[in-house]
């Protein structure tokens, strides 16, 4: 199993990752607020601005204070050095 660190030791299967997105638009907040509200948001900030939201293969957010590039760098890097 791959993991990639998130931010402030939290770490998530890369496997299970859909995508990774600001949390900026519209859209995208009204999801944060469905999650928090269904009971199925991580929030791994530690009381930070979230940065990053990762969208799990099981409908699960996790909400992290880590820029969405820096997050995805995290993971391309953890990709090739497994080839």
């Amino acid at each position: 199993m791959q993991l990639v660190n998130i931010g402030f030791g939290n770490i998530v299967a890369a496997q299970r990752i859909v995508a990774i997105v600001s949390p900026e638009s519209a859209p995208i907040k009204r999801m944060i607020q469905e999650a928090k509200d269904n009971k199925s948001a991580v929030d791994a900030t530690y009381g930070r601005r979230t940065r990053a939201v990762l969208i799990m293969d099981s409908g699960h957010l996790i909400l992290s204070a880590v820029q969405p590039e820096t997050v995805a760098s995290r993971l391309d890097k953890d990709i090739t050095e497994e080839i």
